[in-house]
Order: structure tokens, then sequence, then C-alpha cells
């Protein structure tokens, strides 16, 4: 970076500090507005609901603000983040552990409170995103760098757990709204030994003729027997400063009835409340039982009273909570014991549809976090984490396939890796025509993975001790075969037939036309995963092999401003060569780039060839298909093509390297009025699935987590190999109205091994290019035990199949993830014929 020449400079006088100089101006009062050219490091990002409706700018208002917290090696600052900027962190181009430029910031004076000001950043220049932080790397001990201020260093100030914007009081995660964070949240600690005046105790059955009646509650003792997720309900102009709720159940011997705790009690009590503990309440107030709530299922033995609920508030009154230790629990209270309802794979068929069950299992594969928009809210926008983990309970060949989404457990969430003993409870049952069923989380599911079992409720179940039975009886060298993490992965696959509504056009994958895929691309957020349907013909196949991983443009930098520097973008033409508007774009639109000239080998992929280049840590990289230049080609190809007779592989092109390819006839002519061609980055490491090992288990989870809000020294990642990928087929996808185009991945199940082969329908098929896009995978699937080469599928053999595409229209199903930065994924999930399409 250009920063390089300072940084050395810095560090040879640790006393010199770039970072107070600069800012130094603001501090003395000379300006409130400042060009510079500092460089510095990320440390942390912080999310915060915005304490403005909106920022004035040309631009949609934001929901929320992110504070900055950056330092030179010598002190460290927190500073706002202008909102203009918050793209970059939407697409995590602005993250956590890079070098950045701070070009251009100003000082903020609240007018309505004394000495509160702060500085915010509206222009920055980020390096390359692969490129780790020199600054960072230098520091031993990050808590020793002094916070900066125009106190002067060490400012106490700044290094509270607040946000910068007086009226808000406390971060939120920064990927969802369901995880604590920050140090306001108490941790978890041992109750201290209590002494309980229990001669007066009111059972949960009489509180519903108490509603509206009693002066003072009289208290109740009952024990936590399920536990919801955090809710944060936080908007604009709501005067709370911790608006967060939690749901609990709890049951005596009467019965159940749920406990509600609310905004600041939430943060003293919601980590220090589990299912199993035993609570003693005083000062609780009564309200009508909300009904439009999710509930968990509860032992049908248990009567459940829904007409009330258990209010614990801050004050008005102020609630007193009291947790029991388990040593003071008298028999005689009566409390029940937690019931589950542990299910073993091998009866999970028998469930219906949208029951709950409890499941334990052995982790065999995790997949990545991703994200998805809650369309469903008014306020704020909210997104959700989830991720997609399989698990094997020894009671049938068939692992447990789960959604889990993020339960405000973030210790569990992110560390579930493979030969995890993981539990699941209150899981619901998803039932998929001619698939496997799946189940996914509840608002009351809670994880548990291996080192937070003990003293868990359920460790004396049945169930619970047949599965620890069987695993003493497996050998892990077997188990880690079987096991897998990260890469593309989603399920269900889609259906058999694609379906549309002729009364409202809408179907279970929403089906826009092709000229909104623009839109779509850039509207998504890091990790987010949208599934969408076009309309078109498959006009050109290529197939690719696994690029080198990890290649970092060590040059390139983005230079990126706020809403008050931010200029009127140029409308797009179709030869337009500007990337989209998003910061590190490398998706073109209609960019024609030349190739440079290599031999016309033929390439073909061998078992022996791939493990080879596997075990070595290389592969060949493969450059994207370019446009042919000049009339002098075109008119060349078409020559070829017009005299390729009844060869069926009469339009398989000999390209870069001999990697085969087939196109269109059509393609070269159809292609000059193409408006908008769209160009997602080619695929690498972090789209396929790679083996688990677990001397690699932090670095492996470091790839499949959401990146960190706050940096920490990471092992550098190494170049693994895949499952069973070899490569992948590159295809473009000409809409329907030929006026745009899009590349779209094609990673066909080859297989057994492959996560994604688990409840994948397996009818067979005769392996031609449109079949294995219907069908999703290569026709039969390779065992992975067997040396056989019959199961080695030749590309170009598949390719010699693809002149069947030609004028044959289709409907595509897309998986969309922004993997962040500049990388995109857009991944064709099935493609299906006019046979397969139906009106209902």
């Amino acid at each position: 970076m250009a920063c390089s020449g300072v940084l050395e400079s810095l560090t040879e006088d640790p006393r010199v500090s770039l970072l107070h100089s600069t800012l130094e101006p603001f501090f003395a009062g000379k300006t409130l507005t400042l060009k510079c050219h500092a460089p510095v490091a990320v440390i942390a990002l912080q999310r915060h609901l915005s304490a403005q409706q909106n920022t004035g700018s040309q631009q949609a208002p934001d929901s929320y603000n992110f504070d900055i917290i950056v330092t030179d090696g010598v002190c460290q600052t927190k500073c706002l983040l202008d909102q203009g900027l918050n793209h970059l962190v939407h697409k995590n181009v602005l993250r956590s552990g890079i070098d950045i430029h701070i070009n251009h910031c100003s000082f903020i004076h609240n007018e309505r409170r004394l000495g509160q000001s702060f500085v915010c950043i509206n222009r920055i220049e980020c390096g390359s995103p692969l490129r780790e932080s020199n600054i960072l790397l230098k520091i031993n001990d990050l808590d020793s760098i002094p916070m900066l201020s125009k106190n002067g260093l060490g400012d106490i100030s700044l290094q509270n757990d607040a946000p910068l914007q007086i009226g808000r009081k406390h971060y939120l995660a920064l990927w969802n709204n369901e995880d604590p964070e920050g140090a306001v949240w108490l941790p978890n600690i041992n109750p201290p030994d209590v002494v309980l005046d229990v001669s007066n105790i009111l059972f949960l059955r009489d509180l519903e003729s108490s509603l509206g009646n009693a002066p003072r509650p009289i208290p109740i003792i009952a024990r936590v027997i399920h536990k919801a997720r955090l809710r944060y309900y936080g908007k604009y102009g709501l005067k709370i400063d911790y608006p967060f709720q939690a749901y609990f159940e709890v049951a005596d011997q009467s019965g159940t009835m749920s406990v509600v705790l609310w905004n600041e009690l939430c943060l003293e009590w919601y980590q220090r409340l589990h299912v199993g503990t035993v609570l003693y309440l005083q000062n609780y107030t009564l309200k009508p039982g909300y009904p439009n709530r999710s509930r968990p299922h509860i032992n049908s033995t248990m009567k459940s009273f829904h007409s009330v609920e258990i209010c614990l508030n801050a004050r008005n009154p102020t609630a007193s909570v009291t947790v029991v230790p388990p040593k003071s629990v008298s028999f005689q209270w009566g409390l029940p014991e937690v019931v589950y309802s542990f299910t073993p794979r091998s009866e999970l068929d028998n469930l219906s549809d949208n029951s709950a069950c409890d499941v334990i299992g052995l982790v065999t594969f995790v997949g990545r976090a991703e994200r998805v928009k809650h369309s469903g809210t008014t306020g704020p926008e909210k997104y959700w984490t989830y991720r997609w983990v399989h698990a094997v309970d020894g009671t049938s060949n068939l692992p447990f396939i789960l959604e889990i989404f993020a339960s405000s457990q973030p210790e569990m969430f992110n560390g579930i890796c493979p030969m995890t003993y993981l539990v699941c409870t209150q899981m619901r049952m998803c039932r998929v025509e001619d698939c496997l069923p799946y189940l996914t989380s509840s608002c009351e599911t809670q994880i548990f993975i291996t080192g937070f079992h003990r003293g868990q409720p359920y460790v004396g179940d049945p169930c619970v001790r047949s599965f620890i039975q069987w695993t003493k009886t497996q050998r892990d060298s077997v188990i880690l075969r079987r096991t897998a993490v990260g890469g593309h992965y989603c399920y269900p696959p889609a259906p058999r037939i694609f379906t549309q509504s002729v009364t409202d056009g809408s179907a279970e994958v929403p089906l826009v036309a092709a000229d909104e895929l623009k839109r779509e691309l850039e509207s998504l957020q890091y990790r987010e995963h949208k599934r969408l349907a076009i309309q078109g013909r498959i006009m050109a196949v290529q197939y690719r092999n696994l690029p080198v991983e990890a290649q970092t443009d060590q040059g390139q930098t983005v230079q990126c401003v706020g809403v008050c520097e931010a200029a009127e973008a140029e409308p797009e033409t179709q030869m337009n060569r500007e990337t989209l508007p998003s910061c590190g774009k490398n998706w073109n639109i209609g960019q024609k780039r030349k190739l440079p000239r290599r031999d016309g080998r033929r390439f073909y992929t061998t078992r022996s060839r791939t493990k080879a280049g596997s075990e070595t840590g290389h592969g060949s990289a493969v450059d994207e298909p370019m446009d042919h230049e000049g009339r002098e080609e075109e008119e060349e190809e078409e020559e070829v093509l017009a005299e390729g007779g009844t060869d069926p592989t009469s339009h398989l092109v000999s390209t870069e390297g001999g990697v085969p390819s087939w196109e269109s006839p059509s393609w070269p002519a159809l292609k000059r009025d193409v408006a908008v061609h769209l160009h997602p980055a080619g695929l690498d490491a972090e789209n396929f699935s790679h083996k688990f090992r677990v001397h690699d288990q932090q670095l492996l989870l470091q790839l499949v987590n959401l990146h960190p809000a706050r940096w920490r020294r990471e092992q550098t990642p190494e170049t693994r190999a895949p499952l069973s990928h070899h490569g992948y087929y590159h295809l473009t996808i000409l809409g329907i109205n030929q006026q745009v185009a899009m590349d779209a991945a094609f990673l066909p199940v080859m297989s057994s091994e492959d996560p994604r082969a688990v409840g994948l329908p397996q009818d067979p098929h005769d392996n031609s290019l449109l079949s294995c896009l219907s069908a999703g995978f290569l026709c039969p699937l390779g065992d992975p035990q067997s040396l056989s080469e019959t199961t080695t599928h030749d590309p170009e053999e598949i390719l010699s199949t693809a002149d069947e595409l030609q004028e044959t229209p289709v409907v595509c199903i897309l998986d969309l993830c922004h993997l962040g930065g500049d990388r995109m994924e857009v991944v064709i999930n099935k493609v299906y014929r006019t046979k397969d399409v139906a009106l209902i």
C-alpha cells in the first residue's frame, strides 16, 4: 500500500502518532472539516440504531450507524462512520483487520450537550481486501494502546461500551439483532446462597384469577423449562434505552406459564437464566397473554396457561428475580423436571410436519454462516443468521439435516464444527416432497456443543445415554473421512416441477425479469442468500478447473466517499466498463476482454491428475470466458460451425489451455444486441466444501463463520483440497427477451461424499448436460472409497451433448450469495425444461 513508507517511519519512533497529529486541529478547535491522508488499521466496527431518521442525502436513509475504532500503531480512537460509507460495511469491504486511508473527516459537536463531540469519517480509501493489516501485525498487545480524544491520550469516555451518538446506550451484533453484544450484557455466574420466604407462595394456576385483582403479587417459585432467543424491537423515535424482550416458559406443579423479561432486565438476566433454572419471583406484573407468537411444544401431561403472562420490568414496579441454587431447591416444592423429546434419526420419518423434537448427534458437516433478510418487518431492516449442519447418531445411515438459526448463543453457533456432539432442542419438522425431511430452528431452540453439556438437564435422558454409548464404539479416523466444512450448500433442492400461480404470478421461487438481476445482485449484503428464477436460454458453457487460491491484488485501492462527498453516477450504456456501484465489485457490465494466445491442446481431467494437484496445493487457473475480438475471428467461427455436419461435438471449442467449451451458433450474433451482460466473479476455494482436519479447526471455523466485528490474530489460510470437485461449469444465460445476459456457475454433485448428495433425488439419467442441469448431479455418483476410473466423468464428453440446449427455453433456479468484498456467488441450482413447468 501507499502508506507502507509512513508506517515504517512510525514504528521506528513509537512516540510519534500520525493519527494524533492529523486530528490535532480538531481538538484545538481550529477547524471542523479536514482533508488528510492518514493510514490506519481497523480494530473494530460497532453497529447501533441510528439516532436520526434520515441523513439528508439523496440516498435512502439507513436504519443503523457504525462506530469504527482505528489505530496507527501508537494510539487508537473511536470515530463515527459517515452513513454514505455504510455500504462498505454491508459488503464486508470495510471490515476489521484491514488497513485504510482516511482522506476526509469532520468534527461534530452535540449542540444540546456540553462537551460532547466526536470525529466523523467521511471519505476513506480501502486497500486490497485480501491483504492483512501491516499495522496490526506489528502490535503485540492491542489493549495497551491508549485511546485518543480531544481530552488527550487514555481518555476513558471513548473506552466505554456505548455509541458515540447521544441517545443510544448499547451496540448490536454486527450481522444480526439476536446475539447479545458488548460488556453491558452480564455474563453467566453461579448463583449465591439465598434464604427464601416460602411461607406464602402462589401457584401458576392461581395467577389467571389474579389478573388485575391483587394489589401486590404474591411470590412464585417455578422452574424454567424453555428459553426463547432474544427479540430486539428498537426503532427510530422509540424512547427506550434497551428495547429487548425475551420469553421463558416456567412450570410448577400446577402447570406452565410464560415469563417475559423486558428491556434492561434482559441485559442483567438473559445470560444467567437457563433451562432447568429455578426462579423465585417477586414484584412482577400480570398482563393478558399475547396470542400471536410461537410457543414451544410442552409435554401434554402439563397444563398450559396462555391467557396470562408474567412480566418482569426494571421499574413500575422493579421486579425482583432470584435464582435458587440447585442445592437449595426443595423436593417439597413439587417442581417438575425438564422433559425432553429426543428423537433418533431412525424414527424421524415418523414425525408429522411441523412437529417438535429434540436431537443429539455427532456433527459431520458444517455449512458456512449465511444471512437471510426478514421481509416481514415494518421497522429497521433485519437479517437472520443461519447455517446448515449434518449430524449422525448411529441409528441410521442417514444424517439429521439441520437448519440452525442464531439462538442468542453466539459461542455455540460459531463453535459448531465436525466431530462435535451437538444437541438441538425444540426443532421443527419440515417435510419436502421427493426429498429427505429436515429440521429447522424455532424461537425456543437452544443449541449445545462439546464443552457445554455438563450440568444440562438432558444428560440423563435415555436417548442421550444411548448416543454416548454408540460414540464409544466409533473410531475417529472413520468418522473424519465423512466430514466436510463450508462451501456452497442449499437445501432442500428445487422441486421437480416449477409451478406458478395463474392469478397473481406467485411461485415458490420468485420468477424475476432478467433486467431485475442487476438490482438483485447489487442489493445483496455480506453472506446474504437469495434464490431466484429467470427465463431464458443457455447460450454458452465452459468447463473450468479450480482456480489457484488466494491470488492477491497487491496494488489495487478503492476510493470511497461518504454522503457529503457522493457524486451522481453516469447512466450506463451497453459498453459501460465501470463496475457496479458497490465498492470493489469486479463483475462488469458488457465489458470486453482479450485472451492471451495459448496452444490448443485438449485437457482431460483424470483422478490421478486431480489427486496430484490437490496434494501439492495447486490447481489450474483458468481465465474467465472472454468475448472474441474482431470481425475476422467471428467469421472464422461461423465457417467452422457451418461445416460441422452431423458431428455432435461440432460446437465444442478448444479454448485457453484446451479447456472444453460449447457455444450456441446463434450466440455470436445475439450477443451484439445484448444491453447488459452480468459477469459475477469466478468461483474460488470458499465455494467448495473441504475436508475437516482437527489441527485446522480454528482456521476452518474462521472461514465458515461471519467476519468478526473486532480484529483478532488468526491463522493465515492455507490451500485445502476440495472434496470431490475437479472444476465447475461456467454458463451464460440469455434472458428471454434477449436484452440481458447473465453468467452463472453449475456445481454438479459428483460424489456420494459431497454433503449436497444427502437428500438429493437421484433418479438415473443419461448424463447429458441438460439432464445434469436438471438433476443437479452426475450419474452415477462416484464412490470415494473406490479407485475405479468408471466414476470419473469427462467434461468434454458431457459437453458433447450440449447441442440439445440450442433454441431450448428453460427456467433457471439461481442461488445468489454475497461472499464479501467483490466476490459474488451465482450458482445454478436447477434447470427446468418446458415440460417441467406448470401453471396452477
